[in-house]
């Protein structure tokens, strides 16, 4: 979990200027046991051979996470991610299916791009953070929006758009 994060966050780690957001696919909310938001409800364990946080039962048992987006459902988060968490230098926050769906809409409406689901709740985020007017902001659209078109589809019919 996290790759494209990473790979984005990579060249800024050691430049305190910046400012480094991760956003988790919160599901249908952090409260309501469907979500993939590992660093907002897992706790430390043992993944695929790394130490990390993960989605675990009490008995340490990998628990099922949900997201609408298949590349966010993953029960666990790379290490590195875990460590910028700990050590505070990266902020992480979550959206939930609701927030990408309609953050993902917003942009197609204004830029035309369709953006795959999983940067849609990267896009969703910032409606939640207050920036400055000379703020930079950049957002990884990794992927393209055409494989997610039937959970596109199914969000219009339920908002009647």
């Amino acid at each position: 979990g996290g790759s494209n994060a990473i790979g984005s966050f990579y060249h800024y780690l050691d430049n305190e200027n910046v400012k480094l957001i991760a956003v988790e696919a919160a599901g249908l909310g952090t409260g309501s046991g469907e979500t993939a938001a590992t660093i907002a409800t897992g706790s430390p364990g043992i993944l695929h051979g790394s130490r990390t946080m993960i989605m675990q039962n009490d008995d340490g048992q990998i628990t099922e996470p949900y997201s609408i987006s298949a590349g966010l459902d993953y029960p666990g988060i790379g290490p590195m991610l875990a460590w910028l968490d700990r050590s505070h230098r990266v902020l992480f926050d979550y959206a939930t299916d609701q927030e990408a769906l309609a953050a993902a809409f917003r942009l197609t409406r204004f830029e035309g791009i369709i953006p795959a689901l999983e940067p849609a709740h990267a896009l969703a985020i910032l409606d939640k953070i207050r920036f400055r007017p000379d703020d930079v902001v950049v957002v990884t659209l990794s992927g393209r929006g055409d494989k997610d078109m039937t959970a596109y589809i199914r969000y219009m019919d339920e908002m009647n758009l």
